[in-house]
């Protein structure tokens, strides 16, 4: 095995805008190869490109260990986000640059989440076969729609009876310093397309037409005011942001025939998508209109417990700090592998991710190797 900054370029170089497929993977695939992994890679989606139905390419790989040995995953995505415009390098031909506090790796996916990935596979070549079953379960389709990654591994994983005991996802969760941040947890979210339709005509001519706008400004307007809770121990409150409204009106002149509206909900344990969604659908109705609600995930904890200690040592053992647990921030597909077993997220730091120049330290990479081969022989050991 190469060390694991070659491991994290290897992957930099395989360009993978969201969904990934193909060369990402083969990468992926000649790294766990020579370590004894049995990888099964499908394809899910057929729809055209850019549709939420573009085909997805998954992997599922696994090393079994000793009959009746425990089964510790590693999860994460090879999916990137676009690139955008004005990088000092070009996002795909990684490069190791120095600066005053050190190297660092530049490249789109450095910090989320080849970096983090490249890790993992550099820190299961120092961990013995005999040690226990480490599985790998890698979608294309975290930074899209989602509809055809994990949950669809977490279909195939179930048909084929694989089941891990616990599962680490990599997700960059550290803030100001590698180890300071692990996520226990994360909001479940909601997005509800609001629409109220009226009678097109002109302003001049009001009782000849009906406004939706005064409806949909009366229907927001309540929405807005929703107090959803006040957090919890684990969870900060819920909120409700109106991400978008819109008349398709390019007339000053003419009352438009219908009003649509987004919201996007991010809720806590108190909550769940369901009950969220037939709330603001009887809102909406009661200002005559109606709501389309799509549920991306729901909130989910995994207790302070064996499973967190276990982790927040290996982060000590390597870094000499202990982590905060935290629920902060945005989803993450381990909304889905809670589904499987206990899931906890820790990874890189997070500050350059998404952003033009993304850029991992090289020293980081090295450390969290460690901490994850800390991680996963400890979670065998249960």
């Amino acid at each position: 095995m190469t060390d694991v900054v070659t491991l994290a370029k290897r992957l930099i170089e395989a360009e993978s805008v969201t969904p990934a497929r193909g060369c990402v993977f083969d990468a992926f695939e000649a790294m766990l190869a020579p370590l004894g992994f049995e990888v099964h890679r499908f394809i899910r989606g057929d729809g055209p490109e850019g549709s939420d139905e573009e085909p997805v390419e998954n992997c599922f790989a696994i090393r079994r260990g000793p009959e009746g040995s425990k089964h510790f995953a590693f999860a994460g995505h090879l999916d990137v986000v676009p690139p955008g415009d004005g990088w000092s390098v070009d996002a795909f031909e990684p490069q190791v640059k120095s600066e005053p506090g050190g190297d660092l790796l530049y490249g789109r996916g450095a910090v989320d989440m080849k970096g983090s990935i490249a890790s993992m596979v550099d820190a299961v070549a120092a961990i013995p076969a005999e040690a226990g079953t480490i599985s790998f379960i890698i979608t294309g389709d975290e930074e899209g729609p989602a509809l055809h990654g994990t949950r669809a591994l977490i279909d195939w994983m179930n048909e084929a009876g694989e089941r891990p005991d616990l599962c680490l996802v990599g997700e960059p969760t550290s803030v100001n310093r590698l180890g300071d941040m692990v996520k226990i947890g994360r909001r479940g979210s909601i997005n509800i397309w609001l629409e109220v339709e009226g009678r097109q005509g002109h302003v001049a001519y009001p009782h000849l037409a009906d406004n939706p706008l005064p409806r949909m400004i009366g229907m927001l307007s309540e929405l807005d005011e929703l107090a959803l809770d006040e957090g919890t121990e684990w969870f900060q409150a819920s909120n409700l942001e109106i991400t978008e409204f819109d008349v398709a009106n390019r007339a000053h002149n003419v009352i438009p025939g219908k009003a649509k509206a987004r919201i996007s909900i991010r809720f806590n344990d108190l909550h769940t998508g369901a009950e969220l969604a037939e709330r603001v659908t009887a809102i909406a109705e009661k200002h005559g209109g109606s709501a389309r609600p799509m549920i991306s995930g729901e909130s989910f904890l995994t207790p302070p417990g064996e499973f967190s200690d276990l982790v927040s040592q290996a982060v000590k053992a390597e870094t000499g700090l202990l982590p905060e647990l935290s629920t902060s921030g945005g989803t993450s597909d381990a909304r889905f592998l809670k589904d499987l077993c206990p899931v906890i997220e820790f990874g890189l730091v997070n500050a350059t991710m998404h952003k033009v120049d993304e850029a991992v330290a090289v020293a980081d990479l090295r450390l969290l190797s460690n901490i994850y081969r800390r991680i996963a022989v400890a979670a065998l050991e249960q």
